[in-house]
């Protein structure tokens, strides 16, 4: 396009690298030291922070104990020790904690029971249905048996009064004559 133009692109593009690189490094900044727990003087500016906890009996805030899942009485009596809100106890929050997790175990043991009930009762119409046919053809050949019984009575009925043809009957020569 321009002459010259490839020559200016190429004496700018150091000069623009170093200032994409330098304001870069301006923008990063270190996160400041955390505030010590101990810092704290009400239980509402300490238990905000997820690594403190509130003890009422001495009025103080500590660092919650992450190496144990309870904080020693030592260190505060649990129904003194407050964490994460001012107006629950420790001891309420294990209470409350332990029922919810005692009544969702419950329900998925209830629910995974319930399916494996039903999982077994599927089969069972089959076999319903199974027994039924079965009946059904007991029936029918039961039926079929008198049907063949009372035809064989009927037969002997009309031969003993010769309403049947029978070429063994005695008067049938007479009859064809």
């Amino acid at each position: 396009m321009f002459p010259g133009a490839g020559l200016a692109a190429r004496r700018l593009a150091p000069l623009l690298l170093c200032v994409c690189l330098a304001s870069l490094g301006h923008g990063q900044t270190t996160a400041p030291p955390p505030i010590p727990c101990s810092s704290y003087r009400t239980c509402d500016s300490c238990v905000p922070h997820a690594q403190c906890l509130w003890c009422f009996s001495s009025g103080n805030c500590t660092d919650y104990p992450v190496s144990w899942l309870l904080p020693p009485a030592s260190l505060c009596p649990l129904s003194q020790a407050r964490w994460g809100v001012c107006w629950l106890n420790f001891e309420a929050l294990i209470i409350v904690l332990a029922v919810l997790c005692g009544t969702i175990i419950i329900s998925i043991t209830v629910c995974c029971c319930c399916c494996c009930c039903c999982k077994r009762s599927s089969p069972r119409p089959d076999r319903d249905e199974e027994n039924l046919a079965r009946r059904r053809e007991e029936i029918r050949q039961r039926s079929e048996e008198r049907k063949v019984e009372r035809k064989a009575r009927h037969d002997e009925i009309r031969r003993k009064y010769g309403l049947i043809g029978d070429a063994d009957h005695p008067y049938s020569k007479f009859e064809n004559e």
